[in-house]
């Protein structure tokens, strides 16, 4: 049976390399590989600086898993995001999920941004209908970091309009 599985999940020339782990041989099996890559070799990991007034931060959470995701954007002054970093405490597809986000808003304005749906995020990673709170989680960071920017946005537009009046 497990050499039947085996050959529906790992290449044979895996198999020659090396013995899987029992973890490693589930991932094979159970994540697209686009999950494992992005869990494997997570894009812009990290944290930029929360005080920044072009930094939004987004910092969301899943109770029934325990999954939480923090995901930063910083945006120049012609409304594009020019970075994006994310710390996610959770599984691998959540890590995948945070990973891929920040590689697709980054060059993006923020209207642009505001347009990623969780159904994009879960269909790019081949997520199973048990892992989709992951992508809803991703969607809900970005629209968060979005609203936390704009928040930081707003005391300087209120100083500038009463300047002009």
């Amino acid at each position: 049976m497990a050499g039947v599985l085996a050959k529906k999940c790992i290449s044979p020339l895996m198999l020659l390399n090396r013995t899987l782990s029992a973890p490693e041989f589930r991932a094979q099996c159970f994540y697209h590989e686009k999950v494992v890559d992005h869990y494997e070799n997570p894009r812009n990991v990290g944290s930029l600086d929360k005080k920044s007034k072009n930094v939004g931060t987004g910092l969301v959470g899943a109770p029934a898993c325990g999954d939480v995701m923090k995901l930063q954007i910083e945006v120049d002054d012609l409304g594009k995001i020019v970075d994006a970093k994310f710390k996610t405490f959770g599984c691998g597809s959540a890590i995948a999920s945070s990973s891929l986000v920040t590689e697709w808003v980054k060059g993006k304005s923020l209207a642009d941004a505001s347009m990623i749906k969780n159904t994009d995020i879960a269909k790019e990673l081949s997520l199973p209908p048990v892992k989709l709170h992951c992508s809803m989680l991703a969607e809900d960071a970005i629209r968060a970091a979005l609203a936390d920017y704009r928040l930081k946005q707003e005391p300087n537009q209120q100083v500038a309009a009463e300047a002009t009046n």
